[in-house]
């Protein structure tokens, strides 16, 4: 062979992956591989579908596609952008879809797995249930592999795409305590009449879900006494101790199947039973139950500074994960922040989750824990959640600055019907993480608080600061099921965070503590302004203890038990209280303590619609001046245009114009409108 004939093969190998380097005019051309239900691991991943001979065509599986980006290298990642196209259909996961940090596009050049234009590719954890036969007072069952043995354990099951209720007593409502319950490493207490059956506790699965204020546990039934009306669970209940008479159900106790949409795993047989809803035919149900916890795991390595990122994901919907139920149950601390999420991230940068949908899930949707910066999570809807929607960051403070998480954005998301499974579990969650943004997302239909920001109790070192919360839509939060919950919640120092141009209404919770914006234990140096808050059962704004919060510029309507709220007194400034509206029908004003001097309040518009007068505690506005607050301040109409249609613009002439309010636009609030 003549050298010029090698030469001429030479070029024709390499020639190819040589142009993919080369700069080009105009946009870059994408390097493209496609994924369908209808493809094969062994063919090329082009777009072209199976030819007849179905010799060639798209992958089967996301994996597949993955590892089709690793072996171009990382030369050829950042020579281009490259796109796995996704076809619609299912892809049913035998376990997660793993990122590692070779899997990382370019900065400016990610690699993005999306959704194939106007379809719907569904990732699911779950399998599907077949064989159903009819059985005793309409009762259908089928077989479950691996459910007598352990080896498939699910606590969900999805019928016709939607969540059937877990076998569960009471049918409605709850059951009390009698009395309260104890705080042994196995908890017990005394129950009522015949709410518990002894027999629940040789079942070994039958569960209790006991709320407590801010957080409820799940236990399972270990003993009962029935002549001491008395059950002991699997472990301790609580890590607090509080006070009066918890609520609680029980979930997949034998012979409780009663109701339609319901159902029962029997563990021992491997039997599964489902109480069809009317018209449902179960000879043609699709039937789902979730076999895996997670879908997808972004591992980078923060330590070693090898992060994973410039990885995109776009358009696809995530569906069918688990939650597990320790042998000794679970005890929520807070906002069940604990829980694992679909799709998870640690050392991860750069990452975008974009126009995705989570639903029927047994945890949390979406997690970027230590190390994640500057990642986007935008545009996403989720709903039908065992936990929450979004956690950015850890409880643990990272001395390391590789190991911080911080610099995220969280924004357009539509989250609501979230904690099905954790009633405390939150819409977003912000631990010690600092710099993110949390803006324009509609959160609503939680049981408790729709937005936590913070994780120190108190004055103590924290790496929360500097978050901006702004533009959120929050409301129908807490729904009368747990207490001490905001529209918005915060914990501990966080120097140049700002909470600004946001709507909360209709806070509900059971007991104390339906509060609009709260910064609870330790939140300072917060500069709160203009939010409009309204419906609140306890108190529009409540300060638990905090110091120089500045509170300016925010409307505050109809509270029911008192419009501002102030807890603990303290030897030092509280907060600034200025420029602010509030306006109400029912309940005193001040609530809770307000005999010191450590906060500041004026220019402010006080207007009581019921016409009774405004007392500060019991001082009119005359005394409560002498003692140096509100100097400026009015009790006056503001003139709203109407305010029982809960539209807070003011009309002209209104007197806190005069106060140097200045109106609050809420036309940009909640998700924007994006293509």
């Amino acid at each position: 062979m003549s050298a010029y004939s090698t030469l001429c093969e030479i070029l024709f190998v390499f020639l190819p992956f040589c142009l993919l380097a080369l700069p080009v005019e105009g946009a870059e051309k994408a390097i493209e591989f496609y994924v369908s239900p209808a493809g094969h691991d062994g063919w090329s991943g082009k777009k072209k579908a199976p030819n007849k001979a179905k010799t060639d065509g798209p992958f089967a599986t996301i994996t597949r596609a993955r590892d089709a980006i690793r072996s171009l290298g990382s030369r050829a990642r950042s020579s281009a952008p490259i796109k796995v196209i996704i076809r619609g259909g299912v892809y049913q996961l035998t376990e997660p879809i793993v990122f590692l940090p070779e899997d990382s596009g370019a900065p400016e050049r990610p690699v993005t797995y999306q959704a194939y234009a106007g379809e719907t590719p569904v990732i699911s954890g779950g399998r599907e249930i077949a064989g159903w036969t009819r059985a005793e007072n309409g009762i259908w069952k089928a077989q479950v592999p691996g459910a007598n043995d352990g080896h498939w354990i699910f606590n969900q099951l999805f019928v016709d795409n939607t969540r059937a209720q877990r076998a569960r007593l009471p049918k409605s409502g709850f059951y009390d305590v009698d009395g309260g319950v104890s705080k042994d490493e196995k908890s017990q207490f005394k129950y009522h009449a015949n709410d518990i059956d002894p027999a629940w506790a040789s079942a070994g699965d039958v569960e209790i879900i006991i709320l407590y204020v801010w957080s409820e546990c799940r236990m399972p039934i270990v003993a009962v006494d029935p002549a001491a009306k008395l059950v002991t669970l699997a472990g301790r209940s609580s890590l607090f101790i509080f006070s009066g008479t918890p609520r609680y159900w029980v979930e997949n106790a034998p012979g409780s199947l009663s109701l339609p949409g319901e159902w029962y795993l029997d563990r021992q047989n491997g039997v599964v039973s489902y109480l069809p809803l009317p018209g449902q035919d179960m000879t043609q149900a699709q039937v789902i139950a979730p076999a895996l916890k997670q879908l997808v795991l972004f591992e980078g390595d923060a330590k070693a500074k090898a992060p994973v990122g410039n990885i995109q994901l776009i358009g696809l919907t995530f569906e069918h994960t688990d939650w597990e139920l320790p042998k000794t149950g679970y005890v929520d601390r807070q906002a069940a922040y604990d829980i694992p999420a679909a799709i998870e991230a640690n050392g991860a940068t750069a990452i975008t989750i974009e126009k995705c949908t989570f639903t029927h899930l047994g945890n949390y949707a979406i997690a970027f824990g230590k190390g994640c910066k500057h990642n986007l999570i935008r545009a996403n809807e989720i709903t039908d959640v065992g936990a929450g929607g979004i956690k950015i960051g850890e409880p643990a403070i990272r001395e390391a600055e590789a190991e911080q998480t911080g610099d995220n954005k969280v924004t357009d998301n539509h989250i609501h019907e979230i904690g099905i499974v954790y009633p405390a579990a939150v819409g977003v969650w912000v631990g010690q993480s600092g710099g993110n943004t949390i803006s324009h997302n509609h959160i609503h239909d939680t049981n408790y608080t729709g937005i936590s920001v913070g994780w120190t109790w108190g004055y103590g070192p924290t790496n929360a600061h500097s978050n901006i919360i702004e533009y959120n839509h929050v409301h129908d939060i807490g729904r009368g099921i747990l207490s001490d919950m905001g529209g918005i919640y915060t914990l501990g120092r966080q120097p140049g965070t700002i909470i600004r141009n946001n709507l909360f209404h209709d806070i509900t919770s059971y007991g104390y503590g339906g509060w609009g914006i709260y910064p609870d234990e330790g939140s300072s140096d917060i500069l709160i302004e203009n939010n409009i808050v309204y419906n609140c059962k306890s108190a529009g704004f409540h300060q638990h203890y905090g110091k120089e919060n500045i509170i300016r510029n925010n409307i505050f309507a109809f509270a029911k038990e008192c419009q501002l709220r102030r807890t603990r007194m303290e030897p030092h400034l509280s907060f600034t209280f200025q420029h602010n509206i509030v306006f109400w029908k029912e309940g005193p004003l001040l609530g809770s303590n307000w005999s010191d001097e450590q906060y500041r309040l004026d220019y402010n518009l006080y207007f009581e619609a019921s016409g009774a007068p405004v007392k500060f505690g019991e001082l009119s506005l005359a005394e409560w001046q002498q003692r140096g607050q509100d100097k400026h301040s009015l009790i006056a109409d503001p003139l709203f245009i109407a305010p029982d249609k809960y539209d807070f613009r003011l009309k002209p002439g209104s007197p806190a114009f005069k106060l140097g309010f200045k109106p609050i636009d809420i036309s940009k609030v909640g998700p924007s409108r994006r293509k």
